[in-house]
């Protein structure tokens, strides 16, 4: 064998070497990469299953949702009309004042529209204009609802508010939209009605007569009547209504009680009461006199009314009902009557005997 051939023997032998111990590296490339994936793809989270829909009643949002698709047009009302494939006849058009679609182009009569949905008047339109387009394809859709003016809702509530109304609402719904009352509502809610309901319902049009100034309905509720679920309690709010609950107006406390100050005035609120809710008497207030100024109707004078106090403690006497503005004062009994005097003498007799052991002694300073 010749030297060349021998030379390109062992070439060929390195190369296959070369080419094996490159295999054996990719190789274990590879199983590296492998057993580095393996992990990372056990660890991956899976998909996470939608959320389920959440349970609980249904809040007022999607109640208003509902309350537009049973929408019924009225005056000031915007709506859309489009026909398709004739660009020219579509049109934006507002309810006028006496609830008809009067606008539509080479439409002569109007489109009635108050207190009817789409779909009642996208039928109209349809037969309208079925007479210049061979079957023309209409669409209605209300861009704003204008003719329902909000009810505002005032006085001893946490957020008075204005609610604007797609559909009817009842007294108790606008009590939780304006936050609840404040301790300051005295039990009472006026509701005052300023405009006629637009779309009544059958039994329901003595409502829909015009009012004036002398003849706007006014309804009062008693909030411990609507808390208790009366039906007659909760009525339906109407758009423009105004709704007070009325405030409770204040009732001062003074003299020998254990927090004097003022309190508002509840319906029948009483003396016994009103200084419960002070804290009481003080043990030295002399009860058979308590006193009471009331201011007389009209006038700036003040009338005097005492009431023996301790004689309603014991049931011997009805309670006394108070009025707004009244002044409560429980004055403090004489220090040397009947029902002070063991205290009085008590304390001097204490303090006499203290001061005759403190006197004559002698007085050292400790430095």
């Amino acid at each position: 064998m010749s030297v060349l051939d021998s030379a390109q023997m062992s070439f060929q032998h390195e190369k296959r070497e070369g080419v094996m111990r490159r295999l054996m590296v990719f190789s274990l490339v590879i199983l590296t990469l492998l057993l580095m994936i393996g992990p990372v793809a056990a660890q991956e989270p899976q998909s996470a299953p939608p959320p389920a829909a959440p349970q609980g009643p249904v809040t007022l949002g999607s109640l208003d949702n509902q309350g537009i698709k049973k929408y019924l047009l009225g005056p000031g009302d915007v709506v859309d009309i489009r026909i398709f494939g004739q660009p020219d006849l579509n049109s934006v058009i507002p309810v006028d004042s006496e609830g008809n679609l009067s606008s539509l182009p080479f439409i002569e009569k109007p489109i009635p529209a108050k207190c009817r949905n789409e779909k009642e008047i996208q039928k109209d339109i349809i037969a309208a204009y079925s007479k210049l387009i061979n079957k023309p394809q209409v669409s209605v859709r209300i861009l704003e609802r204008n003719s329902r003016a909000p009810a505002t809702v005032f006085g001893a509530v946490r957020n008075p508010t204005r609610a604007t109304m797609q559909r009817k609402l009842r007294l108790n719904e606008l009590m939780a939209i304006s936050g609840g009352f404040t301790e300051r509502a005295s039990g009472t809610i006026q509701i005052l009605h300023t405009e006629p309901l637009m779309c009544p319902e059958p039994g329901e049009e003595a409502q829909a007569a015009p009012l004036d100034g002398t003849n706007l309905p006014f309804q009062v509720v008693k909030i411990v009547d609507l808390r208790s679920g009366k039906q007659e309690a909760n009525p339906v709010i109407r758009p423009g209504d105004y709704v007070l609950v009325t405030e409770a107006e204040p009732v001062y406390i003074t003299g020998s009680v254990n927090s004097p100050t003022g309190i508002y005035l509840r319906d029948n609120l009483t003396l016994s009461r009103a200084l419960a809710m002070v804290g009481g008497a003080r043990k030295e207030a002399k009860l058979s006199e308590v006193k009471i100024w009331r201011q007389k109707p009209g006038t700036i004078e003040q009338e005097l009314i005492k009431v023996d106090y301790g004689a309603i403690k014991k049931l011997q006497a009805p309670d006394f009902v108070l009025q707004a503005y009244d002044v409560i004062e429980v004055p403090e009994a004489n220090a040397f009557g009947p029902s002070r005097l063991p205290t009085t003498l008590l304390g001097a007799l204490t303090g006499g005997v203290n001061t005759a052991l403190t006197q004559g002694l002698p007085n050292r300073v400790i430095y």
